[in-house]
């Protein structure tokens, strides 16, 4: 904040502009911009990751694993995002303090489970009361990232899965003529081409995950749709404050602005990336 903007009721115009876009809610409101980008970055391979364990196990020869692969990919692509959401971070939540509790207090004889209330020993708490604030911020950021790479690596599975089994069956054969092992062909021949059919379906979940950030306020992280509401709404006048009306359909135009840029940009990269995994590739169904 600069010097002058020690008393708002003094300004006007653009002095007036700038005191205020440089308050401290301000500040963790272009912040929350790059806490998205990071969720985004983060989430984005670790959902890719699980949904290549889940397409390897729904196609698994062991019928343990093949039903758990598919199990994973059916539960989680049939519960509404929303609720899963709330759910889940509670789950997880509570999931982590229990094996705390298991491991650290193993005298403590109260029961766990007291009505609607999940009473643990303070020493299992997730984080501890005692730990600094950021602390209780990048842990809650660690459970939404976690629970939205769980969410979206089912959907990314079932886009793998079916991308491997558009590769011909012809070229596993013939690979498996030459003497490919079963692990060879699968990782020489069957994953380098999986990617040409997956690429439109991941990109559309790209797309999807991007508009599905501002699901972060319902698991406690302030992000750019909580700010944006917060600062566009009518501030009453105060010595402190930048008084000033309802301002949400502005700072909802610049979130709509940011969402169809970045949306914009994701769509040129992915339509490089495509052509270039497609480069000399003969596809059925397809150009080359």
């Amino acid at each position: 904040m600069f010097e002058y903007c020690t008393d708002p009721e003094t300004l006007d115009g653009l002095r007036w502009l700038s005191c205020y876009l440089t308050t401290g809610k301000h500040i963790n409101f272009y912040w929350s911009f790059v806490t998205v980008l990071v969720l985004l970055f983060i989430t984005a391979p670790t959902a890719l990751a699980f949904g290549f364990l889940g397409a390897m196990s729904a196609r698994a020869q062991v019928a343990p694993v093949r039903w758990l692969g598919q199990a994973y990919i059916s539960v989680v692509r049939g519960v509404p995002d929303i609720a899963f959401f709330l759910f889940f971070v509670i789950a997880l939540d509570q999931g982590f303090e229990w094996m705390r509790h298991q491991a650290f207090c193993p005298d403590w004889t109260d029961p766990i489970r007291q009505g609607n209330d999940f009473l643990v020993c303070p020493d299992a708490k997730l984080p501890l009361s005692s730990s600094p604030q950021w602390v209780h911020e990048v842990y809650g950021f660690f459970l939404a990232v976690l629970t939205f790479a769980i969410v979206f690596g089912a959907f990314a599975a079932n886009v793998m899965f079916g991308a491997m089994r558009a590769v011909p069956r012809a070229q596993m054969e013939t690979a498996e003529a030459y003497g490919m092992t079963h692990r060879q062909t699968f990782w020489r021949v069957l994953v380098p081409q999986m990617w040409m059919y997956a690429l439109p379906g991941l990109g559309n979940l790209w797309m999807i995950l991007i508009k599905a950030t501002p699901l972060l306020f319902l698991l406690g992280v302030e992000d750019i749709v909580y700010w944006a509401r917060e600062l566009g709404g009518t501030i009453n006048p105060r010595f402190t404050d930048y008084p000033h009306g309802d301002w949400r359909l502005w700072y909802f135009l610049a979130l709509l602005v940011f969402y169809l840029a970045f949306t914009r940009v994701s769509e040129i990269l992915i339509e490089r990336l495509n052509k270039r995994l497609r480069h000399g590739q003969a596809i059925v169904g397809a150009g080359a």
